[in-house]
């Protein structure tokens, strides 16, 4: 992970290209003062180098003083964003809206209240046109505000209108509210836990669900209305690995910007998470040729200017498309050609290591780990899970648990049985901490605990044993998330079989193509 320092404004500039830089210097010159020649320097000086120093920026603006580097700095955090909002301005409906309520708030205060009207009923358009409540919920206020100060006679019972409009936004503003609530919530459990562990969490989140979801929810008109429901089922899918409807809501969400092709523009990220839950339900149903077809459309998609102009979309949708590409080689059974992407995953994670979530760099970790074991590479797999097992952030105990379990099978496969003892030990207690004993769990631990007491000779028969108990779990949902994080079953297989893990996978794969 990068060390790189946190400094707002030295992030910020970091972040600029070569054309904002540009953009940001005739921004500044256009009134240039003392000032801002000073904050030209700054941004000279810590443009050069590459972690932030103040000592090293003092160096080289001499000009500044160690008393004006704070007020300075502050100013040109100001001026960077100011000179953004310019040129990013046509790409952002938020800022698009934002400009125009600024006019109307301007020629309101010069008295020009009819004028104020005019532009309002425009913006109200082009709010409604993209579904910002928020947006026509302001106008409308300004509106009332104007009507009640003054006689426009703008239009016959504009006041009944104006209130009719208003009642109808704030329902569906309501309606949004407890929607997109219920989605963040779930998306959020899920995050702090994981897949539901047992029947206990089965029914925490049916109850969850069912009180917050809203009555009229099926009779739903606006598009983020859709969108967050959808967004809910999604999540509440996923969590009970009910991955069938996991797939229906994702492909939904998906479906819900062809529909409303307007509004790819102004939701773009929530649309690259749409496409990465749909390629993450193909992946759970193991269906590799839907993954694969989903795979190249986001890959098109990805070279659009809304992923090439953006920064925050390019990281998303670079983030997403690596992680699809990495369940592909899973299901595949290629995870050595997988392994080719790590050194360009690494560079990844490190580069933009302050714009990326602590769950997400986990995820990366994990997957990392299963392409190294997959292919035989023990060791490195242990590296990489213990980036994961070292990791104090409260997040995701299921992929914590399964990083350990994993461990201790790459440590069971290099035969380091005095760690494995002490290891199974505190696995087990952390496990069971945890409420995260599943039967597929109890049966590997029972497993490993015999192993140590077995000869060589007589391992072939208690992985056979193991392999016929756990092939009774299969299709279990409570049981599914063991076979979803871990492929068990074709890792006994290797062991019975004696050949790579990868083998049997890749197998199973060119057989099920040969099958259809």
């Amino acid at each position: 992970m990068s060390n790189r320092s946190t400094d707002a404004l030295f992030q910020l500039l970091k972040s600029l290209e070569k054309s904002e830089k540009r953009n940001f210097k005739l921004f500044v010159k256009r009134n240039s003062s003392t000032e801002d020649m000073k904050t030209i320097q700054l941004f000279d000086a810590m443009d050069t180098i590459s972690e932030y120093d103040e000592k090293q920026i003092l160096k080289k603006a001499k000009n500044i003083t160690k008393v004006q580097l704070s007020n300075l700095k502050a100013h040109l955090y100001k001026q960077i964003l100011s000179s953004l909002r310019l040129i990013r301005e046509d790409e952002n409906i938020d800022l698009q809206l934002h400009e125009q309520m600024d006019h109307a708030r301007i020629l309101f205060n010069k008295g020009l209240y009819l004028q104020t009207l005019k532009l309002l009923e425009k913006l109200k358009e082009t709010a409604r046109s993209y579904h910002q409540l928020t947006y026509l919920q302001q106008a409308l206020f300004f509106e009332k505000k104007i009507e009640a100060l003054y006689i426009t006679r703008s239009i016959q019972n504009r006041a009944e209108q104006l209130s009719e409009e208003s009642d109808r936004v704030n329902a569906e503003l309501s309606k949004v509210n407890e929607l997109s609530n219920l989605s963040l919530r779930l998306y959020s459990w899920y995050i702090q836990h994981g897949h539901a562990r047992n029947e206990k969490d089965i029914k925490e989140l049916k109850k969850h669900f069912e009180n917050h979801i809203p009555v009229s929810a099926n009779g739903l008109q606006n598009f983020y209305e859709k969108l967050y429901y959808y967004q809910s089922l999604c999540w509440y899918a996923f969590i009970r690995q009910d991955f069938l409807q996991y797939y229906r809501y994702a492909q939904k969400w998906v479906d819900l910007f062809a529909q409303h092709p307007g509004m790819l523009q102004t939701e773009t990220a929530t649309y690259i998470k749409g496409m990465h839950n749909l390629m993450s339900a193909y992946f759970d149903l193991m269906n590799h040729k839907k993954l694969r077809d989903a795979i190249k459309k986001f890959e098109h998609f990805t070279e659009s200017k809304l992923i090439t102009q953006n920064d925050n979309n390019r990281l998303l949708a670079y983030q997403y498309l690596y992680t699809a590409r990495i369940n592909l080689y899973f299901l595949q059974g290629t995870f050595t050609k997988g392994l080719r992407m790590v050194p360009f995953l690494e560079k990844m994670l490190e580069e933009y290591a302050l714009y990326l979530d602590t769950h997400r760099v986990l995820v990366f970790y994990y997957k990392i780990a299963s392409l190294y074991f997959g292919s035989g590479d023990s060791e490195k797999a242990i590296d990489y899970l213990n980036r994961i097992i070292n990791q104090k952030a409260d997040l995701r105990t299921d992929l914590q648990c399964y990083a350990r379990l994993l461990n201790l099978i790459a440590h069971y496969e290099l035969g380091n049985f005095e760690l494995l003892e002490y290891l199974i030990k505190s696995v087990y207690r952390y496990m069971a901490k945890m409420e995260n004993l599943s039967k597929v769990e109890e049966e590997m631990f029972a497993f490993l605990r015999r192993s140590f007491h077995v000869g060589a000779h007589a391992l072939k028969p208690e992985f056979e044993k193991l392999y016929n108990k756990l092939k009774n779990y299969e299709g279990n949902p409570l049981e599914s998330r063991a076979f979803v994080y871990l492929d068990v079953i074709s890792w006994l297989e290797s062991k019975i079989s004696g050949v790579n893990v990868q083998d049997v996978i890749r197998e199973k794969f060119l057989k099920g193509k040969r099958g259809k």
